[in-house]
């Protein structure tokens, strides 16, 4: 089950907020913590005490959310790439940019969402994101021990089976 983060929710309350929206767009590729506009809407929902990762996670979630502010309610990166995959029948581009996320460096990371976000956005019918899972992703793979679970549970959704087809395969 995936947890819920009240600053997701503050921003999904607000998605139609051009202003703030606009605001946080500034952020897409700038360093997080950088650009002042950001500060009024993220700032307020930083846990007092996070590290530079977490706070890194919440500027470049914030950022992406306003550049694609349509929400998901369940799924990782993972599954999301799945569906974009099964919208367009042809998986090899797709598979090769899933790939290349998973191999990001945590220093190159932005960028490789970014570019990730964009192409769930610019799909025929765009792919909603699961905002919420995404925030907690990001700040694992910020984190120094949890990078590794992500990566592993992202490609599980990406190329794993279905429980269902599993149990009738092992049926058959």
């Amino acid at each position: 089950m995936t947890k819920t983060h009240p600053f997701i929710t503050y921003l999904e309350s607000r998605r139609d907020d051009r202003g703030l929206l606009a605001a946080l767009r500034r952020g897409l590729g700038q360093p997080p913590g950088t650009v002042a506009s950001m500060y009024r809407y993220v700032v307020p929902w930083l846990p007092g005490d996070a590290p530079l990762w977490c706070e890194n996670a919440y500027y470049l979630v914030a950022a992406l959310f306003a550049y694609h502010p349509t929400e998901g309610d369940k799924g990782n990166l993972g599954d999301h790439f799945a569906r974009a995959r099964a919208l367009q029948g042809d998986d090899t581009a797709i598979e090769r940019r899933f790939t290349a996320l998973l191999a990001t460096h945590p220093d190159d990371f932005s960028y490789y969402l970014r570019q990730a976000i964009s192409f769930l956005k610019s799909q025929k019918s765009p792919v909603p994101v699961n905002w919420h899972q995404l925030l907690s992703d990001v700040m694992a793979w910020g984190h120094p021990d949890r990078r590794e679970h992500v990566q592993r549970n992202w490609a599980r959704a990406f190329w794993g089976r279905p429980a269902k087809e599993t149990q009738t395969t092992e049926e058959e």
